[in-house]
């Protein structure tokens, strides 16, 4: 990547690859021994499947507090029937789906999903308690001080939840904000950007515990699975840079070296941030002669990405997803170091650099790594974020 160092990525045991889709779109990009615009500083052929992140979206959205729970790695029994209980109220409230996501994550941030006492608030440590903190007057669930009512009401997950979820109905176009900000509004935290790491996660309970609700967005007022493309997104954070069909699949027989997959759009399509974070990269990328000539139409053989941006978003089980955006028609909308929104638009389809035709060529990466090694199969890893890539 002309001189930019790549983290190192750790070695984990290889899984199963997901089919790669090869419909008659033709191959847009890359093409031959050229295939993949950055192999010799970030190659490398091993990859990984991502695991779906959620049960099939179901239609049905009812949770269900006193029944059974999941199991999941990181948290028991108790703390997902707490999460349980943060969804039922969003429920009753007619809360967004959205709304639950961002009210998980928040209290898997404040209390681990735990109805916590205090040390410092007497009364707290006589009350039904999973756990005790330290944090001023905090308590309960969202760690929301005396402010937010009394002790024993803070300490009701329920009613810590509804008082959680008012405020947030207040702030203006919530469910278009970063997790991070939105929680943020509400919780007034010393570390603002806490929240964003929960998201994935806190999406994956959601998904259990609700008939898979994350993967839902507001289509003609009605919670829809698997419809988040563009400014649309899904109750995951996610959405579908493009409408389209992928053409060109992920490490095909055809082409092992293709670490992304080409959604064939006319030229000068929006193209859509898929998630809220932070750009890291958007430029110029050389072609084979060390030439950034990006202003121009590509063609096979060129090399390059063409004008490209690369997004970081938190994630901290995986330590950070990256998703790439190739071959725009025109220097990126964005600018490294900015932050942006779900369906931000941060360019337009083209066919810059190693190119036959105008298309976005995307990639999505674990570990925080830009590298071919961390590449992941998009296609599986955005339907189970109810982004499937796909023509409307």
């Amino acid at each position: 990547m002309s001189g930019e160092r790549v983290p190192r990525r750790r070695r984990r045991p290889l899984r199963a690859l997901a089919a790669a889709l090869t419909v008659g779109l033709g191959l847009l990009c890359c093409t031959g021994g050229t295939a993949a615009f950055f192999l010799t500083e970030l190659g490398g052929d091993s990859a990984e499947s991502m695991t779906p992140m959620s049960l099939e979206c179901t239609g049905d959205f009812r949770v269900d507090v006193t029944g059974d729970m999941p199991r999941m790695a990181d948290y028991g029994e108790s703390q997902l029937r707490n999460a349980a209980k943060i969804i039922g109220v969003g429920q009753e409230m007619k809360v967004p789906a959205r709304g639950w996501v961002v009210a998980v994550a928040t209290a898997m941030q404040e209390s681990a999903l735990r109805n916590l006492a205090n040390r410092t608030v007497a009364e707290s440590q006589d009350l039904p308690n999973e756990g005790v903190g330290a944090d001023h007057d905090s308590v309960g669930l969202f760690q929301q001080r005396a402010s937010w009512g009394s002790v024993k009401q803070r300490m009701t997950p329920e009613y810590a939840a509804r008082k959680f979820y008012e405020k947030l109905l207040t702030v203006p176009g919530w469910e278009q904000l970063p997790l991070s900000v939105a929680a943020q509004k509400v919780q007034v935290s010393a570390f603002p950007d806490a929240y964003a790491k929960h998201e994935t996660v806190a999406s994956q309970i959601v998904d259990a515990l609700a008939g898979g609700a994350a993967r839902t967005t507001m289509v003609a007022n009605r919670q829809t699975c698997d419809a988040a493309s563009g400014k649309r997104v899904a109750a995951s954070g996610w959405t579908a840079p493009i409408a389209g069909a992928v053409g060109s699949g992920f490490r095909t027989a055809q082409r092992p070296g293709h670490d992304g997959v080409d959604i064939g759009a006319r030229k000068g399509t929006p193209i859509h941030a898929a998630a809220s974070g932070r750009v890291l990269v958007a430029r110029c990328d050389p072609d084979n002669s060390g030439r950034e000539s990006c202003d121009v139409d590509g063609y096979p053989g060129k090399g390059g990405c063409g004008w490209f941006v690369d997004i970081l978003h938190p994630d901290e089980r995986s330590g950070g997803i990256v998703t790439r955006y190739c071959h725009m028609v025109t220097r990126p909308r964005v600018h490294p170091g900015q932050t942006v929104a779900a369906g931000e638009v941060i360019g337009e389809v083209g066919s810059s650099g190693n190119s036959s035709g105008p298309h976005l060529h995307f990639e999505v990466h674990e570990d925080g790594d830009r590298s071919a090694r961390s590449a992941i199969d998009p296609v599986p890893f955005m339907r189970s974020r109810g982004a499937p890539l796909k023509a409307e």
